[in-house]
């Protein structure tokens, strides 16, 4: 992927994020890229955000999204500590979502049943929108549910499941992301509960706990 063909400049991207907050604000739901596929994004602390990310998504509510924050420090707040939690921690920012036990006191909105999926996301406009707004947002993938993902900025927009959709600063107009959605595991068990980019550098670092 090249690596920045996009022709909007640091200040346009600046603004662009700082649209994307204000819409994030009011309740809204932003598209983003990821290095994996396009992403929703919703304010955990906005009832009302939170509900209209289920209901674009078309997902039941039983069924939680992840929270994905900025780095790996805002994200293990919002767990249990384990060892397997640590060893796979060093994988982010990267393509890998961690189903894991929520510390006491985590809101339910992020971790329904008890249990919170985390994720760091690593393409640089993820992170930017997340440092802009605060460090965590609820995410899922930009597809009503039981569809394939968007891959593209088009396809996003096209979904039409946003109230605003980023631009892929990072690649060149109409260039997909990665195109494979992140490794997701279980813990404290390590069960792969979704294969993804990162399946063999969890399997090693699981098996060097084991050792």
């Amino acid at each position: 992927m090249p690596e920045s063909l996009n022709p909007l400049t640091e200040n346009e991207v600046a603004l662009a994020v700082d649209t994307a907050w204000a819409v994030l604000q009011r309740g809204g739901v932003v598209a983003y890229p990821s290095e994996t596929v396009w992403g929703l994004a919703a304010v955990p602390d906005h009832l009302e955000a939170v509900e209209r990310l289920y209901a674009v998504k078309g997902r039941a509510a039983h069924r939680p999204v992840q929270v994905s924050c900025q780095d790996a420090r805002a994200a293990l707040e919002l767990a249990r500590p384990s060892a397997a939690l640590t060893a796979l921690s060093v994988l982010w920012p990267g393509p890998l979502t961690l189903v894991t036990p929520a510390r006491p006191g985590t809101p339910p909105t992020l971790a329904p049943g008890g249990l919170v999926g985390l994720r760091v996301p690593s393409h640089p406009l993820a992170l930017a929108l997340l440092r802009r707004c605060g460090g965590r947002l609820l995410t899922t993938s930009c597809n009503p549910s039981g569809l394939p993902p968007a891959l593209t900025a088009a396809q996003a927009q096209d979904m039409a499941l946003a109230d605003f959709v980023l631009p892929n600063v990072q690649a060149a107009e109409g260039e997909p992301v990665g195109g494979q959605a992140s490794t997701v595991v279980q813990l404290p068990e390590g069960t792969v509960l979704r294969s993804g980019p990162l399946d063999g550098a969890v399997a090693a670092l699981l098996a060097g706990l084991r050792e």
